[in-house]
């Protein structure tokens, strides 16, 4: 059996991973720490903060006998390209999956998120993504470039906040509300939740509207299949 261990921003993240991996011979292993998102907007707060916590904790989990690593919080995967090289194990962030299916697929993307700090590493994540020379056919890098410039990232207002004090229900609605709300304004383009705690609200709007959003459980299982080798129980 497998052991992931799952660093998380906060603690709803569990609930989230638990669920999608249940059906699969998987051990989870829960790691959460809230602290940078706290300590993200003080006057002092960088980038390397970001990388040195990130890499501490990443190389602390390695020993703890993970086999691979998911990190579920999209600010702490800015930073996993430099980091997850210092440590043994795979480590995989909770957006690895979108990006994947990005690649595979053509059109244009609103990625919407709720954390405003995560925004631009995301995006700097999705450019790179989409930049890189597609591995099969005579596909061009001219082709990803051509999709970066319609890649829109759209921030609900207003909604981080109330997940960092405890209010699901209310994040989870503002969201749902939010994610319709795009979804009608940008017809055609494919909407994408940027964040794992997005999820549930991602599913309600597909479920009560008809409109697919993606989100990063849409695929996560599949990829930890095809990347892990997790296999259902």
């Amino acid at each position: 059996m497998i052991t992931i261990g799952c660093f998380h921003a906060h603690y709803s993240n569990i609930a989230l991973i638990e669920e999608t991996l249940a059906p699969y011979e998987v051990e989870l292993v829960h790691y959460v720490d809230p602290g940078l998102d706290r300590l993200k907007h003080d006057a002092d707060f960088s980038e390397v903060v970001i990388h040195e916590k990130v890499a501490q904790t990443l190389q602390w989990i390695a020993e703890c006998h993970a086999n691979a690593i998911l990190v579920t919080c999209t600010l702490f995967a800015t930073v996993l390209e430099q980091e997850a090289k210092q440590v043994t194990v795979p480590v995989i962030g909770i957006d690895d999956p979108l990006l994947q299916e990005m690649r595979r697929v053509s059109g244009e993307f609103i990625i919407v998120f709720t954390n405003p700090a995560t925004v631009e590493g995301t995006m700097v994540r999705v450019n790179q993504a989409l930049q890189q020379q597609h591995e099969q056919g005579d596909e061009t890098v001219q082709l990803h470039v051509a999709k970066v410039s319609q890649t829109e990232a759209v921030c609900i207002p207003g909604t981080f906040e109330l997940i960092m004090r405890g209010d699901q229900k209310g994040y989870l609605e503002a969201v749902r509300e939010g994610l319709q709300q795009i979804a009608e304004q940008y017809p055609g383009k494919r909407v994408i939740a940027a964040q794992l705690s997005m999820a549930p609200a991602a599913a309600q709007v597909t479920i009560d509207r008809g409109i697919p959003i993606h989100s990063p459980l849409s695929s996560l299982a599949t990829y930890l299949e095809e990347n892990l080798g997790v296999a259902r129980q």
